[in-house]
């Protein structure tokens, strides 16, 4: 079948496939993987030392390990998706064939969320065996919501570092990309404290952070988890809605700008 015959879903699977290729072969996940598994098996010579808190320990340190390195994947593996292409002139000869820059911008960025995916799977695995081990049984399933949430956050730190990629450097793009991560999870403080101030401007750019930037708050469950409560599946469902509603006006962000970029 020729390439002109082969459909966009196609074109983006394919780009998708060795996006996820590309991905794995980094060494850096393998190395992040590595070390949240030591982490967690640390977490249990750790939690002997609390008196029958180990499970708890396990949970909170796990989950948050998984939050971290998943952090680190997406921004750094993220912010050099495009720019990779772009250095070494791979571009031109992709460009060539049918392939849209919107379909090459969406394919990059579910061949990324296709390896998040294996790695926050392997990374929970790790979590559920330290779990069993020191039997904490009872937290294995408690767990996987609270993981399922950490991923709806991470596939908008991946949108927002390749749409921040998709005009400017490796290292600015990772900047402002760990910026949001910070800012997302303290939105909710800042805007609280705002509102105890006199100053309507310092309010209203607050507002505007609280708005405009993604609130991580609604993806972080890692305490109540630790606690054995579960996500309902209202929380869970607003959770997919607004890391959707983020994810899709981040692509189309990121591909309306690469599509005005000039290659040559």
């Amino acid at each position: 079948m020729s390439a002109e015959k082969v459909g966009p879903p196609s074109r983006i699977l394919t780009i998708a496939l060795n996006a996820f290729r590309e991905a794995v072969r980094d060494r850096i996940l393998y190395n992040l993987i590595l070390f949240v598994l030591l982490i967690t098996g640390s977490a249990i010579f750790l939690g002997e030392l609390t008196a029958g808190q180990e499970s708890r320990v396990i949970v909170n340190l796990g989950l948050s390990a998984i939050l971290i390195f998943g952090t680190f994947i997406s921004i750094f593996v993220g912010v050099s998706l495009v720019w990779k292409e772009i250095e070494k002139r791979t571009v031109y000869s992709i460009f060539s064939k049918p392939v849209g820059r919107g379909e090459f911008i969406v394919g990059k960025y579910l061949g990324l969320c296709l390896t998040l995916l294996v790695n926050v799977s392997v990374m929970g695995a790790g979590v559920s065996l330290a779990l069993l081990y020191v039997g904490g049984g009872e937290l294995v399933s408690a767990i996987w919501p609270a993981i399922f949430l950490i991923y709806l956050e991470l596939t908008i730190i991946t949108a927002v570092a390749i749409t921040f990629s998709s005009f400017s450097t490796p290292a600015l793009s990772a900047l402002l990309t760990f910026f949001v991560f910070v800012i997302g999870h303290f939105s909710s403080s800042l805007r609280d404290l705002a509102s105890d101030m006199a100053s309507t401007t310092a309010k209203a750019l607050f507002d505007g952070v609280y708005y405009l930037l993604p609130n991580f708050a609604h993806f972080t469950f890692v305490t109540e988890t630790a606690n054995g409560i579960m996500p309902d599946g209202r929380f869970i469902g607003m959770a997919v809605i607004y890391a959707l509603a983020f994810d899709a006006v981040l692509l189309a962000i990121a591909v309306l700008v690469f599509s005005r970029r000039n290659f040559k």
